[in-house]
């Protein structure tokens, strides 16, 4: 299951780009702000995040750029990532990750590649 805050639909992905303050991996999927920062293992903080473009086959989209530099904040299992603006307290977009991170605190860094967040067009 993916997750799209009520405001980035009605605001469309705009939003995304101009909130979307901190990237959290995860142990598990986040339902909102609290419950992403209960399953947090690390964060990066200003992710990157295009401007708004077409998405395929329709819609809109955001791409966040890869991610070389992410921060461990604790031991597990990384299975989801999440999208949050910290400004408002607010869990903007969240979704599995391909395959499983293993992170382990002490660690220097993690990493992911660059993804999409999208709003697919009307059917």
């Amino acid at each position: 299951m993916s997750f799209l805050n009520s405001l980035v639909l009605d605001n469309g992905v705009q939003y995304i780009k101009d909130h979307g303050n901190r990237l959290y991996i995860c142990s598990s999927e986040p339902g909102d702000y609290a419950g992403t920062l209960t399953a947090a293992l690390g964060a990066k903080n200003t992710p990157a995040i295009s401007a708004p473009g077409a998405r395929t086959p329709s819609g809109r989209k955001v791409t966040i750029s890869a991610i070389t530099d992410g921060a461990v904040s604790a031991t597990g299992d990384a299975s989801h990532w999440a999208l949050v603006d910290t400004v408002n307290f607010r869990l903007l977009a969240a979704k599995a990750l391909d395959a499983v991170l293993a992170v382990t605190l002490g660690d220097d860094t993690w990493t992911l590649p660059a993804f999409d967040i999208g709003i697919p067009g009307p059917a």
